[in-house]
């Protein structure tokens, strides 16, 4: 496969483009490969101006909605037109070069030039001619809440859930109509689904072919309604749905999965369902990207002497340790304890916070034991460590 353009380069503009700014190259862009400017150029020409048609449309769909452009700006190239980091097979929608159609453009984008569908171009892509094909009804998306551990976050889970959705009327398979069959031809378009239009265009007056506005491209209306759903074509039933979560996935991400919502009116394609990710905080664990961290408390005696502690991780606890001296603020890493990363093979650390416990209260014969090391020059700090805790603090405060 092709290593996808950056969607800045694709429509020539920068990275501070301004929203305006982006439109117009989108519309010079599209103006300039529109298929009626290649009808009678070669199969070649046609296919090589398609493809640059459609990945300017792809930019354009990224990078003119706030929220997809700025996932785009954290991702790059691995995202996709749904707005989410891509890749991967798990039934999740992802970027892709083709994620559109040439109807889909016509349809989504007919306000870059002014009216409707972009019915004034003919509307029938490259491939010529032919009747106008109806926009696709659509179910709404759904939208439910996982809660994920840290333990969760690192492996994965797999979840089966029962979840309430309209489906397809089983009385009348979808259609809205009693039995399925009570239909009468639609007065409008006399059964053709379409009706003739004129229109001012960039390039003039043009007749187009249109979507009949009665019966939405049916070429029939409902004569009777199914009783069951009242004409709607749903009903309301728990589906079971099974998928999965991969690993590194963060707090508020959301995952789209294709077809899962609810079904559309009178036929058509189902929504999505968008699984929104939850993190649940951990009471002893802090997560800072794919790396997690935890704050030691050690006591005096450990930290001066040397030893070994327990530390929590994401999959258990770990034995680490303790060097004598250990100074507070000293950080021990370990590696590979951390999350890994989304849709990727690297994984973070476990960096563990040293702090040293000092008593607030002491029995006399703890006093005595202190006074007795008062002013041993051991127990004071050399000027090196003066010097390295220093330069740490200034370095946090700059």
């Amino acid at each position: 496969m092709a290593q996808q353009r950056d969607y800045y380069e694709v429509l020539g503009v920068d990275k501070n483009a301004t929203a305006d700014e982006i439109k117009k190259a989108y519309r010079k862009l599209a103006l300039k490969y529109h298929p009626d400017k290649f009808a009678n150029k070669s199969d070649a020409e046609k296919k090589e101006a398609e493809e640059k048609f459609i990945e300017a449309a792809n930019a354009y769909d990224v990078l003119s909605d706030a929220g997809k452009r700025q996932k785009y700006d954290q991702f790059g190239p691995s995202m996709g037109p749904q707005g989410f980091p891509g890749g991967g097979d798990g039934g999740f929608g992802g970027f892709h070069a083709g994620g559109f159609t040439m109807e889909d453009i016509f349809s989504q984008f007919g306000d870059i030039f002014g009216g409707g569908n972009m019915g004034g171009f003919g509307g029938a892509g490259f491939g010529g001619g032919g009747r106008p094909r109806r926009q696709q009804r659509r179910g709404t998306d759904l939208r439910i809440t996982i809660k994920m551990s840290l333990a969760d976050i690192a492996s994965g889970v797999s979840k089966n859930l029962k979840i309430p959705t309209f489906v397809k009327c089983s009385h009348c398979n979808g259609t809205g109509a009693k039995d399925g069959t009570s239909f009468t031809t639609c007065p409008t378009c006399h059964g053709s689904g379409t009706i003739l239009r004129q229109q001012q265009t960039l390039f003039g007056i043009q007749q187009s072919q249109t979507v009949c506005p009665t019966c939405e491209g049916e070429g029939k209306i409902i004569q009777e309604k199914c009783s069951y759903c009242n004409g709607e074509g749903v009903e309301r039933k728990p589906q079971e749905v099974s998928f999965h979560i991969p690993a590194g996935v963060t707090d508020g991400m959301v995952l789209t999965l294709k077809g899962k919502g609810n079904a559309a009116v009178h036929g058509g394609v189902n929504g999505d369902l968008l699984v929104v990710i939850e993190e649940i905080k951990d009471p002893e664990l802090i997560r800072d990207g794919n790396d997690l961290i935890y704050n030691l408390m050690l006591d005096l005696p450990t930290a001066a002497l040397g030893g070994s502690v327990e530390v929590p991780t994401v999959t258990g606890r770990a034995r680490l340790k303790i060097a004598p001296g250990t100074q507070p603020g000293k950080v021990l890493r370990l590696r590979g304890k951390g999350l890994p990363a989304y849709e990727s093979r690297e994984t973070g650390d476990e960096l563990v916070n040293v702090m040293v416990y000092i008593p607030e209260e002491l029995t006399d014969e703890e006093r005595q034991a202190f006074e007795n090391f008062r002013g041993k020059p051991n127990m004071q700090p050399s000027e090196s460590v003066k010097k390295r805790i220093f330069s740490k603090l200034r370095h946090i405060f700059d």
